[in-house]
């Protein structure tokens, strides 16, 4: 096979055969391709894109490149999400141990973050301890303990994902979406589910930036289901504020345990319930009842010991991260919030160390922006719209510009 011919068959429009993108990925998992060649075909798919075919190919191949999740006989059902990349996007955290209060096991293989958006296993590894590298008998026997796991890719599930993943994430092809559904399917598919549901973003904190973009990364990835019998829904989130009230590692899990514990932002809890309903046999009472009553929050504790973390520091995490420097930043007038730019807003967190710009960078969990208003709430002179949680004077002034832009006060609506 000669590669530079399929980085340029690509690049002019050309549709990769199936045996083509087979040895492509092969190729690729096995160290033969190096990944300045990748990246241009990488780039050339964000500018050609690929067809319905050539995705699921591809998806197939990321696949076939590692290994399938097996189950006990008569096992219960085994359901999932996916979210596509948030400003705030924490609803993992509280949606895998929900589900598992229901009569289903929860299997949830969990990326890292990209580009702007923050990653479930980076906040999950902000709990001291928490290992989130099982071995596939050691989940299985976790599963039928307590009904859900959250971890990464082994070497074992979908490695040539778990590579391109990474260099997707440092070459500026994040938001294509044959690549976006390949990787999410590819992992979902290792999962062997039997019921999935996307929570498929758009807006200006999402890789998506409008809503009909969004239902074709949605459609498109129930095509892919459907291809292997796997019942799949979507729900279409907007993404133009971020999730939530903070943004950051440590302030996520926080704002995460605070939703667990029965309090938290109501759009959060209204997300997790809402997508929870599509998948669980409880109905959406139920949900919300465990949620209240410290079930869910027993079942993340659960979940936390079995994977090796601290439990006993979860509700002080964000005292563990505390960032060295932390600044309010308040309102110029009297007014109501109109904008809270979450694009801008996921910027000033990567700024301050809180993502990665480099595959090696080391994430620093303490950072973020914590207390933001929310659209629609008043604010009055010199009140705190939100406060910056920083490791660095240097840090702190780079991103102060960027965050008073991302508030937007109008005037209030007195009729």
């Amino acid at each position: 096979m000669h590669f530079p011919s399929l980085i340029e068959k690509k690049r002019d429009g050309g549709e990769l055969s199936p045996e083509e993108i087979a040895k492509v990925i092969s190729g690729f998992t096995r160290g033969e391709i190096p990944d300045y060649q990748m990246s241009a075909l990488a780039m050339a798919i964000f500018f050609r894109g690929m067809s319905d075919m050539e995705t699921w190919h591809l998806t197939k191949a990321m696949l076939k490149s590692g290994q399938v999740f097996k189950y006990p006989p008569n096992s219960p059902p085994k359901v999932d999400k996916h979210s596509t990349g948030a400003i705030g996007g924490k609803t993992s955290l509280i949606l895998a141990p929900l589900l598992a209060c229901d009569e289903v096991w929860v299997p949830m293989i969990s990326g890292r973050g990209l580009d702007i958006t923050g990653g479930t296993l980076d906040k999950l590894e902000c709990i001291p301890g928490f290992n989130v590298n099982l071995g596939h008998r050691r989940a299985i026997k976790q599963l039928e303990h307590i009904g859900v796991f959250m971890i990464g890719q082994s070497a074992e599930i979908c490695p040539a994902d778990k590579k391109l993943y990474a260099l997707r994430d440092v070459t500026g092809t994040v938001p294509s979406r044959p690549l976006i559904v390949a990787s999410i399917m590819c992992k979902k598919l290792a999962e062997n589910l039997d019921r999935l549901v996307l929570n498929v973003r758009f807006g200006k904190g999402a890789f998506m930036k409008t809503r009909d973009k969004a239902e074709g990364l949605g459609e498109a990835m129930l095509r892919v289901g459907e291809a292997m019998d796997t019942k799949i829904s979507y729900l279409l989130t907007a993404m133009d504020e971020p999730m939530g009230r903070s943004v950051g590692n440590a302030l996520e899990v926080a704002e995460a345990i605070d939703v667990l514990r029965g309090r938290g932002p109501a759009d959060v809890v209204n997300l997790v319930l809402d997508l929870a309903a599509r998948v669980a046999n409880a109905p959406r009472a139920q949900l919300q009842k465990w949620l209240q009553d410290g079930s869910a929050w027993k079942k993340f504790v659960s979940l936390v010991e079995a994977q090796d973390g601290s439990a006993s520091v979860l509700e002080g995490i964000a005292s563990i991260y505390r960032a060295p420097l932390i600044r309010e930043i308040t309102s110029d007038r009297d007014g109501k919030i109109t904008a809270m730019d979450a694009e801008k807003i996921g910027r000033a967190s990567l700024l301050l160390g809180g993502g990665r710009q480099q595959v090696e960078d080391k994430i620093d969990f303490a950072v973020g922006i914590s207390d933001l208003k929310k659209v629609g709430e008043s604010v009055q002179r010199n009140e705190p719209l939100m406060r910056v949680h920083a490791r660095t004077n240097n840090a702190l002034e780079r991103v102060l510009p960027l965050l008073r832009e991302a508030a937007v006060i109008g005037d209030e609506d007195h009729t």
